[in-house]
């Protein structure tokens, strides 16, 4: 940065083709090249601002020249418009992070005030001292009784007699710690009182003091920090406003000749956004296709599933019809071997009952 700062000054001394030889080609401003500091060009650069302050921002890394900036204040509107506009994020940035700051404040002053401790009255604390006085003459008469009737043998009454004065004991001590808390509530409400009051000051967030000197006053408003946010509100609104008059100017077409350019621009907007429009339409349409491919995909494969779930069927149908058949060619098998072993023991009993009759 020291370097910087040190090429800066020597371009103001001697120019800032001092080190360009003779034969040497010198080269031509150009308020776009990089080198150069935007905000410097717009208006003013933030970093300058507040310069050995809490809200120093150090030095800028840019260069700042006068002739680049009465260059970039002679372009056409539509070419500075993003200068203009990253200037108007950097200083609303900055306003934002002061109005949280201010808030913090209002805050945090806010609690300190509530703060507020209880106190009794006069009145109050004279008949709290009277009270005191009843208790204290009760307490030593209870106390006189209890002390009586265990002398006279009577324990369970000095008993009650004494746990009597214990609960008066307990009152008594109540109210003196009240008219206590109440003068020392007091003594912390004067001290509070003769504390000075403070406020937040609204264009920079710092405290200052309620009804002080006119000299401290002034001396915070001829400060850098205030001074700074300032000129930083004021610029922010006179840019802002600039920017938007240069948007409706070329938004209506009266740019200053850049009503073609402009219509152009349009124009091509447009085209990109048929384009886009016919593109989400294929998608759409590529979308519902495959949609619809889904669906007939699944209702073939719903309908195959209900052919092979029919085919298993009639295969376990005819599988049983089957083997009801084979069942009945077994026992039909059973019933002609039974007949024909019936047939063969008769065909032989009667081959020996021709044998005996002979």
């Amino acid at each position: 940065m020291a370097v910087l700062a040190a090429a800066q000054l020597l371009d103001e001394l001697m120019g800032r083709n001092r080190n360009v030889a003779p034969n040497e080609k010198v080269k031509e401003l150009n308020w776009e090249d990089p080198e150069y500091c935007k905000y410097f060009m717009v208006k003013f650069c933030p970093h300058d601002l507040f310069v050995n302050t809490r809200a120093d921002l150090g030095a800028c890394s840019k260069v700042h020249d006068e002739e680049v900036r009465k260059m970039f204040q002679q372009a056409k509107p539509h070419r500075k418009i993003h200068y203009q506009e990253e200037f108007i994020r950097f200083c609303s940035s900055m306003i934002n992070e002061v109005e949280r700051k201010i808030q913090k404040g209002k805050m945090r002053l806010a609690l300190s005030g509530k703060a507020e401790l209880p106190s009794i009255s006069p009145a109050q604390s004279q008949k709290n001292q009277e009270q005191i006085k009843i208790l204290n003459e009760r307490i030593n008469g209870l106390e006189a009784e209890a002390e009586q009737a265990g002398t006279d043998g009577n324990v369970e009454q000095a008993q009650g007699l004494m746990k009597l004065c214990d609960q008066l004991k307990e009152e008594r001590d109540s109210l003196r710690k009240q008219i206590e808390n109440g003068h020392w509530n007091a003594t912390a409400e004067l001290a509070a009182a003769q504390e000075k009051q403070m406020e937040v000051c609204q264009v920079c967030g710092a405290f200052l003091i309620v009804g002080d000197a006119q000299q401290r006053i002034d001396d915070h408003l001829m400060g850098k920090q205030h001074v700074g946010f300032a000129r930083l509100k004021s610029a922010l609104e006179e840019i802002t406003t600039v920017v938007q008059a240069a948007k409706e100017e070329r938004r209506l077409g009266r740019g200053g000749g850049l009503g073609s350019e402009d219509r152009r621009s349009r124009e091509s907007e447009r085209d990109r956004e048929r384009e886009r429009d016919r593109d989400k339409r294929r998608e759409k349409e590529l979308d519902r296709n495959r949609s619809e491919h889904r669906v007939d995909k699944e209702k073939d494969r719903r309908e195959k599933d209900k052919e092979r779930e029919k085919e298993r069927k009639d295969r376990e149908r005819r599988d049983r019809e089957t083997h009801r058949t084979k069942e009945r060619e077994r026992e039909r098998e059973k019933d002609r071997e039974r007949d024909r072993k019936h047939r063969s023991d008769r065909d032989s009993g009667r081959s020996r009952h021709h044998q005996y009759r002979r």
